[in-house]
């Protein structure tokens, strides 16, 4: 479970009094407890990881904003608490994997007289009925389908 796996990470960043982990470690841990409180209950695995999805994001993007001021010193920190949270994360379907949930959902939205726009829409909606977002890059997924769906048909 990511819970258990932030927690666990958590106490041994604090018993090696590793500041920079243990600081980062714990204002996700916060952002998961804030969630347990806005839904009532536990938050399940999935709210977690896209919870630290988001998190890594927000660093990546921070640190390249920073190196775009001229902050190197801001941006290696920004870039050192990305790459903690990245190694919590589970890792992303691949390409084939991502590639056939997508062809499965195409061939179950396959009609010819819909707009490519409403195609994409049902295509991605049977993916995502299938597949957790927090399992994919969501903008990769949506290039595949938007490939799918302006490829030449036969």
């Amino acid at each position: 479970d990511v819970r258990e796996k932030l927690s666990a990470a958590v106490k041994m960043a604090l018993k090696e009094k590793d500041l920079v982990t243990s600081t980062t470690l714990r204002s996700v841990l916060s952002e998961v407890y804030n969630l347990d409180k806005a839904t009532g209950s536990k938050a399940p695995s999935t709210a977690v990881v896209r919870v630290l999805r988001r998190a890594v994001s927000r660093r990546t993007e921070s640190a390249t904003e920073f190196i775009r001021c001229s902050r190197p010193d801001l941006a290696a920190k920004e870039s050192r608490e990305a790459e903690i949270l990245s190694a919590l994360l589970p890792p992303l379907l691949s390409e084939a994997e991502v590639d056939r949930a997508l062809q499965q959902a195409v061939g179950e939205c396959v009609t010819d007289d819909a707009n490519p726009r409403q195609m994409l829409g049902r295509i991605l909606k049977a993916f995502y009925s299938k597949i957790d977002k927090s399992n994919v890059d969501s903008d990769f997924v949506k290039r595949r389908a938007e490939a799918l769906v302006n490829a030449p048909r036969p």
